[in-house]
């Protein structure tokens, strides 16, 4: 038999964020987020959901974790809702919010699991977003104090400060379809600079206050293609690099090189006053060591002649999930030529489908299983490439609040029943766990 791809400690795991799954929004001091007033003006979720109970995880987490157990997951990468910290976004901590979360972080050490948290999520406290939010730089300091307490109030080696800073750019504050439901591109890129400039003054902390900890960006990134890949016309490589430039390179660079890619910051230059917001020395800030990554995949891109995406392959649920497994391969072996070697963590992959239990219970998912099976074994081939890939989180472990999408798209291993709030693990799980024992896919 071939030898295992996966290394021996490579760590197995789920993610979830609070937001989807926790519930409990008015309990125990939690604070007013972004997302509780996106979602309180109608129109902007589809059936006018909210995350106000989700999956219950904030009363079930002890159900949910025996769960993980079962499975044999050996990691848990979750994110602490900042409202439940500082219900404010400043000021002293609520330490009902925090004991959540230690018993959460106690929970899963006593099972076995490895926590990895992530500090922001997208729910920013209503009260920043009155004060400008991600546009103003006040809030990048009000992080790195909130990050602070949290590093200093929970026991946990990983963190990852900012998730998917991009959507937050893009879907939040370019085309408003998330909160906090801005449409000015403007306006989107100072929030870009800030986001950085949070992420770095938070590793700073870390690193300052808990030597030998991790942390570094929870970055969703995407390889972008020529559609027609005999078609060796300038403009459709210039539309290539240029997606490639907002995709990708402008969260990557400032983070590994200290620079913006100067291609991309003069696009953004004739749109936002964005450079004028950079300050001497953000960019050192922005460009401190990480000390690991973490990758976020879902799609890639193909182009056109006009920079306009063309589907090439089957899509999921929702038809932005054009599924190309190979892509997160040259993702990963790019980021290992192109960018300093730093410990990688696949934290975010997986899919959603309009999965229901059958009438014997059972919920069966082939497509996911396909679609887990097809990217692991990109993930396997990297790693056998030299890429230092040391875990992997399906998302998600539970079907969640899909943010704008409502409860439609489920995206979890683990079959929610929003009015029972039943669990059950899907095929995809029990497909996982089997996988999780052998040690690879194969």
């Amino acid at each position: 038999m071939p030898e295992p791809r996966f290394p021996s400690d490579f760590t197995w795991g789920a993610a979830t964020s609070a937001y989807q799954i926790e519930g409990a929004v008015g309990e125990d001091g939690r604070g007013v987020s972004v997302w509780d007033t996106f979602c309180s003006v109608p129109g902007n979720v589809k059936d006018g959901a909210t995350g106000a109970v989700a999956a219950d995880h904030y009363h079930r987490y002890g159900e949910d974790l025996d769960l993980m157990a079962g499975l044999g997951l050996r990691g848990y990468r979750f994110s602490i809702a900042w409202p439940r910290v500082q219900p404010t976004g400043k000021g002293r901590p609520e330490q009902r919010g925090l004991d959540f979360y230690r018993r959460l972080v106690d929970g899963l050490r006593e099972r076995g699991l490895t926590p990895m948290a992530t500090l922001f999520h997208w729910d920013l406290p209503q009260a920043l977003q009155d004060a400008g939010g991600w546009e103003n730089r006040d809030t990048a300091e009000r992080f790195a104090e909130y990050a602070e307490i949290v590093y200093d109030a929970l026991d946990i080696r990983d963190w990852l400060t900012v998730n998917e800073p991009k959507t937050v750019v893009d879907c939040g504050y370019r085309w408003g379809v998330h909160a906090p439901g801005v449409q000015d591109e403007g306006r989107a890129f100072v929030a870009l600079h800030h986001l950085l400039l949070g992420h770095g003054l938070a590793s700073r902390v870390l690193h300052e206050r808990h030597p030998g900890r991790r942390v570094g960006p929870a970055l969703n990134l995407h390889p972008t293609y020529a559609a027609d890949e005999t078609d060796d016309d300038p403009a459709l490589a210039r539309a290539v690099r240029h997606r490639d430039g907002l995709e990708n390179r402008v969260y990557l660079d400032p983070v590994f090189t200290g620079t913006y890619p100067a291609d991309t910051l003069e696009w953004i230059a004739e749109r936002s006053p964005m450079p004028r917001y950079i300050r001497d020395g953000d960019l050192d800030v922005i460009s401190e060591p990480v000390d690991l990554l973490g990758v976020q995949y879902y799609n890639s891109q193909f182009l056109d002649r006009e920079g306009n995406r063309v589907l090439k392959y089957p899509t999921a649920q929702l038809d932005w999930l054009e599924i190309h497994p190979r892509g997160l391969y040259d993702l990963l072996v790019r980021l290992r030529d192109e960018y300093p070697a730093v410990p990688i963590v696949i934290t975010e992959n997986g899919m959603c489908s309009p999965d229901e239990a059958g009438p014997d219970g059972r919920v069966d998912d082939p497509a996911r299983v396909e679609f887990l099976r097809d990217h692991l074994d990109c993930v396997g081939d990297a790693i056998a490439a030299g890429v230092p890939v040391e875990g992997y989180c399906v998302w998600s472990f539970l079907d969640n609040f899909e943010w704008a999408e409502g409860y439609g798209p489920r995206f979890g291993i683990v079959h929610v029943d929003y009015e029972t709030q039943r669990r059950t693990p899907k095929s995809s799980a029990l497909w996982y766990r089997d996988v999780i024992a052998a040690g690879d896919v194969r």
